[in-house]
């Protein structure tokens, strides 16, 4: 299949006319957001009338933008080159830099620094009250299941059972080691649970995420159902089966590039399983399908000494985020922008789409099309994507805002332009970005451009100002 590569240059979907960003105030940003919330109750009322669909989100960890076949990777993925050519790509899908925080905005709506959630982190991460995704669903007739890495509360008293899931399976923490399913050594390396009953199992983590999904779809009778599929490939440490080593093309050399290769390919062929599985319990086409990463690929040390040793291989993984700029940890393309595809047969067209949409998009679009109304403001900086998804109806610009690891950095794009502040006070760094001339981030223009960086400096803080707002009280 032709690489999809091409689409770096495109220019995003409506973007405003560029003396329009010289008259951003908070006026207009509160204006665009009633837009927003107007489209969203318009939609979800129209939706009302049709069958709520089943939901399967996938997520994938520290899976590259050109770690896929069809963005041009070295292993193949045949199940998801057919996602991708059968559904919508969302070409210009955003996440956070990392993993708690990229989860925190997917069951949430909002952006990850409203917790103060900003790096992978162990104690819990959502305050007991959060109305999230699964419990948002739940409390509409949904089943909801969650088999893979939580990430959000690594003890079993902050598990994802107690956040709106009726059966969970997996690692409490983070990724773990492949085969004996350890967490970074310390308090929360035993991980592994199957409802917040820690337990130890025997197989590769990707079989057994896949297994565990699987064995759950075919148990669903006529009840709609949330299943969602966090995946640890190809977090580090990584270390295959040799029935996958054995399918790695021999162009691909060295143990770690073979490895993270066979991890891609094991990793697709779960996917594949699942919606296998769909297909043969009869639900494939009234399930809206979602599969993504969480941030984008890495290229550290795979045998991480803080893991129990499982041993993995030695030497660098081989995440690739060509053709953009930077990796998993940064708030440049490479690091956020990730692949992303929606599968719904007969309801959602095949294509690409050139929005772009954010990870906490997808807490407001699936309680929309599942006909969840809140009962309350739950402050959502996500939108509704169902008219996108559906109709390709353009959504109203707005602001994409994003903070870094550690708080080092912030970001906000509207329309083509991005900017990125590195730092605080007299010491801060500043980058302005293009990325329809710039895809690849070469080019600062924030010395050429100083008007338009004090614009989206003030949208910016404006955004920061909202941080902190839910973090999680002693």
């Amino acid at each position: 299949m032709t690489s999809r590569s091409s689409i770096a240059g495109r220019a995003s979907y409506g973007v405003l006319p560029r003396p329009l960003l010289h008259k951003t105030t908070t006026r207009t940003l509160s204006t665009v957001a009633l837009v927003l919330l107007i489209a969203t109750v318009t939609y979800g009322k129209s939706s009302e009338s049709r069958s709520v669909p089943n939901i399967v989100l996938i997520l994938a960890d520290d899976l590259g933008w050109a770690d896929v076949a069809f963005h041009g990777g070295n292993a193949a993925t045949p199940h998801l080159d057919r996602l991708a050519r059968e559904g919508l790509e969302l070409a210009q899908h955003y996440v956070a830099p990392v993993c708690s925080p990229t989860r925190t905005g997917l069951v949430t709506g909002r952006c990850w620094s409203r917790f103060g959630v900003t790096s992978p982190q162990n104690n819990r991460a959502l305050p007991w009250e959060t109305v999230t995704l699964p419990r948002a669903l739940k409390s509409v007739g949904y089943d909801t299941c969650l088999t893979g890495k939580w990430h959000l509360g690594s003890l079993p008293e902050w598990g994802p059972n107690l956040f709106g899931f009726d059966h969970s399976y997996g690692s409490l923490a983070g990724g773990v080691s492949p085969w004996n399913h350890r967490y970074k050594k310390g308090s929360f390396t035993q991980t592994w649970h199957r409802n917040h009953e820690l337990l130890e199992e025997t197989g590769h983590v990707t079989d057994l995420i896949a297994a565990e999904a699987i064995q759950w779809i075919e148990s669903r009778g006529e009840a709609p159902f949330f299943l969602y599929v966090p995946f640890t490939a190809v977090h580090l440490p990584i270390k295959e089966p040799d029935e996958w080593l054995q399918r790695v093309p021999d162009a691909i050399s060295g143990d770690v590039p073979r490895h993270y290769a066979a991890c891609v390919m094991h990793l697709d062929d779960a996917v594949g399983r699942i919606v296998a599985a769909l297909e043969r319990k009869g639900k494939r086409d009234n399930t809206l399908l979602v599969f993504t990463s969480d941030n984008g690929g890495s290229t550290v040390e795979n045998n991480d000494l803080k893991y129990p040793d499982d041993n993995c291989p030695n030497g660098k993984l081989t995440g690739n985020n060509a053709p953009w700029r930077g990796q998993k940890g940064t708030l440049y393309e490479g690091g956020t922008r990730v692949p992303a595809i929606v599968s719904w047969p007969g309801r959602v067209k095949p294509g690409q789409v050139y929005t772009p949409v954010q990870i906490i998009d997808w807490m407001p679009t699936l309680c929309a099309l599942a006909g969840y109304r809140p009962e309350r403001d739950l402050k959502w900086d996500g939108v509704n994507l169902a008219p996108l998804l559906i109709e390709r109806a353009e959504l109203a610009p707005r602001p994409l805002y994003a903070v870094a690891p550690g708080w080092r950095s912030r970001s906000v794009r509207w329309g083509d332009w991005k900017l990125i502040v590195h730092g605080q006070g007299d010491s801060r760094k500043i980058e302005l970005f293009d990325l329809a001339r710039d895809p690849a981030e070469a080019e600062n223009q924030a010395g050429q451009q100083p008007e338009r960086v004090q614009k989206l400096l003030h949208i910016l803080d404006e955004f920061a100002a909202g941080d902190r707002d839910a973090v999680v009280q002693p």
